[in-house]
């Protein structure tokens, strides 16, 4: 059983690792310590407007914008955007790392009233997407201590690390099973359906925590999120020997949801509420996914129910229904 993997336009590397590129000007080129400091002081009420502007953001994407910003604002006029994309395209950085700064320069001169067109993305290298198999990612989860299995199993419902580090009490529906995520990296909120199991293991996380008010975190921050998720990925490595748990980066547990959500729902506009996504084009990869791992035959499990309980059960196990044969309806899960 080998994981699909399919490639996209945009460079990936490991959760909570430094992306592959550089940021910073080609030696020679470098501007004197004062003279930096003298052009960001110069920028300082503009980049101050814009971040009460992006007030809306995650904390992680607004320390992302700022951050870029700043970096720009050390050598260039921010109000003069001519000068800045000659700096932009003089920089010594990858073509995703140019864009993201593009892109905040764009919602800086959106803050203060600059007219201001960003310039088409630069094209970047492809990346392969893996999308695990639930059995691996449960062999991860099962290694993992009793906190830690709580966390990962949202991650299995589509949630990004930051997103489950800002979740609190008034996120959670616990009598209904609901989940309101927080929007991340500037997408919709939504509300997922929890199951059963996930339902009754956050309840007891949160009895265990006592939890006293409702806007308490109740999870670690995102980095520690990805820390853990490494090191119970090697944890569950050298108990069983197998390479492809260290291919089973934390992120791919998202395209692994979006993935079977479309496989048993066939509606893309669904996986685009359930992932938070503002653009289909950003979801549309899953329909491609979803079509190559229907050719994996030797991927699913199968099974036969006979009584309406036993349909009610498959199918809130996440099994999709095939044919009917013998008065007996036949299901499938991905393994």
């Amino acid at each position: 059983m080998k994981p699909l993997v399919f490639v996209v336009g945009s460079p990936g590397f490991e959760p909570g690792s430094r992306a592959p590129e550089a940021h910073s000007l080609d030696q020679a080129s470098r501007r004197p310590l004062s003279d930096c400091l003298d052009t960001l002081k110069k920028n300082l009420p503009s980049l101050l407007k814009t971040l009460s502007r992006i007030q809306g953001y995650s904390k992680a994407n607004q320390k992302a914008v700022m951050f870029r910003l700043k970096r720009i604002a050390r050598d260039v006029n921010m109000e003069n955007p001519e000068e800045v994309e000659k700096v932009l395209y003089s920089l010594n950085v990858s073509n995703n790392y140019r864009n993201k700064l593009f892109l905040a320069y764009q919602i800086f001169c959106e803050a203060n009233n600059i007219p201001y067109k960003k310039p088409k993305n630069q094209p970047v290298k492809p990346y392969v997407i893996h999308v695990p198999t639930e059995e691996k990612i449960n062999t991860v989860i099962a290694c993992s201590g009793w906190v830690y299995s709580v966390v990962f199993s949202l991650s299995k419902f589509g949630l990004r690390p930051s997103e489950i580090s800002s979740l609190s009490l008034k996120n959670l529906d616990l009598e209904r099973g609901l989940l309101t995520v927080p929007t991340s990296k500037m997408g919709n909120q939504r509300t997922l359906k929890l199951d059963n199991k996930t339902l009754d293991m956050l309840k007891a996380y949160i009895h265990k925590k006592r939890v006293r008010g409702i806007d308490q975190k109740l999870f670690a921050s995102a980095r520690k999120i990805k820390e853990k998720w490494r090191f119970y990925r090697q944890r569950a490595y050298e108990k069983f020997k197998d390479p492809e748990l260290l291919k089973v980066r934390l992120y791919d547990l998202r395209h692994w949801f979006a993935t079977s959500t479309y496989m048993k729902t066939r509606d893309i506009f669904f996986v685009k509420y359930v992932l938070g996504h503002r653009s289909i084009n950003n979801t549309m990869v899953y329909v491609h996914l979803a079509n190559g791992l229907s050719n994996y035959s030797d991927e699913w499990v199968c099974c036969v129910a006979k009584t309406l309980q036993e349909v009610c059960n498959l199918v809130e196990q996440g099994f999709e229904y095939v044919t009917e044969m013998d008065g007996a309806k036949i299901f499938r899960k991905r393994k």
